[in-house]
């Protein structure tokens, strides 16, 4: 049985900017966006080589109805990870792709299992669908602007055995 995942902008951006945006269908079949993450992305879509996000059977746009619980998020959070977060909650999905801080620790206290970018890189390379982490992981700080700290940088290779 596939896998209930919502995704925030983020993930989604930048797997697209280093040509990576395949590993999503692989991974989960089918992404949930709301409405607000793909009005990001389409504001983006000229930064991303023109992907034509609404041309992706694999990615669902969908509307959030609890408009109060946007609302709420929406005093500490982003428009897109806002609606990502309530969409995750309203669809009871199993993965929330996110990457911002302050968005995961909000996930966390709603009780959302989550990971970002990074985490769907060890998930692609542990299921066989990528070589190797690395160059991926380096692309996305060269080319995308994916900051990630030494730390966190030598922890997911060590993850990712390499």
């Amino acid at each position: 049985m596939a896998l209930k995942v919502v995704s925030n902008t983020s993930p989604i951006m930048n797997l697209a900017r280093v040509g990576h945006l395949y590993l999503l269908e692989r991974l989960y079949l089918k992404v949930s966006i709301p409405e607000a993450v793909f009005h990001e992305l389409q504001r983006s879509s000229d930064l991303l080589g023109n992907t034509r996000f609404e041309s992706l059977p694999w990615l669902d746009v969908s509307p959030v109805n609890n408009r109060l619980l946007v609302d709420a998020l929406l005093l500490e959070l982003h428009r897109g990870e806002a609606e990502a977060i309530a969409l995750a909650v309203e669809n009871k999905a199993d993965l929330l792709l996110i990457d911002e801080r302050i968005g995961r620790r909000v996930a966390e206290r709603m009780g959302l299992r989550f990971i970002g970018v990074l985490g769907v890189l060890i998930q692609a390379k542990e299921e066989g669908i990528i070589r190797a982490v690395k160059p991926v992981l380096d692309s996305l700080i060269t080319q995308a602007g994916f900051w990630v700290g030494s730390a966190v940088y030598t922890r997911v290779l060590q993850e990712a055995k390499e």
